[in-house]
């Protein structure tokens, strides 16, 4: 759907191993994924918020960006996400907020799927 020149805002979440190594390949490989899949360039990013599940302490997901190089300059916060009973674990989630043309898609990778399946891509 195309659209006008705005701000937007785009969601996803992956689920990750409590792992340094988990989080800093799949924070990294979820962030380029929104911004392909999105068509955004970095320079449009405005900030990257994360919410984290209280069972992964290894690695903040912003440290997770900033080693592979990814959004040296824009706004990074992460914060813990909310217990639910029932909630699915080790998930972190993004919401990026961005100028573009067009509405955004969501990505939900590595098993996030099960959150959002009435908005995941089907392969």
């Amino acid at each position: 759907m195309s659209t006008t020149h705005r701000l937007y805002a785009v969601r996803g979440a992956v689920c990750c191993e409590n792992t340094e190594s988990s989080i800093g390949t799949l924070v990294p490989e979820l962030y380029r994924e929104l911004l392909d899949r999105n068509r955004i360039n970095e320079s449009a990013v405005v900030s990257v918020m994360f919410t984290v599940t209280s069972d992964l302490t290894a690695l903040n997901p912003a440290t997770a960006l900033r080693r592979q190089g990814l959004a040296p300059d824009l706004p990074l916060f992460a914060s813990a996400e909310p217990y639910i009973e029932g909630y699915l674990p080790k998930v972190i989630r993004v919401l990026i907020t961005y100028y573009g043309n067009e509405a955004p898609v969501p990505v939900y990778l590595n098993g996030a799927e099960v959150l959002r399946p009435d908005l995941s891509l089907k392969a």
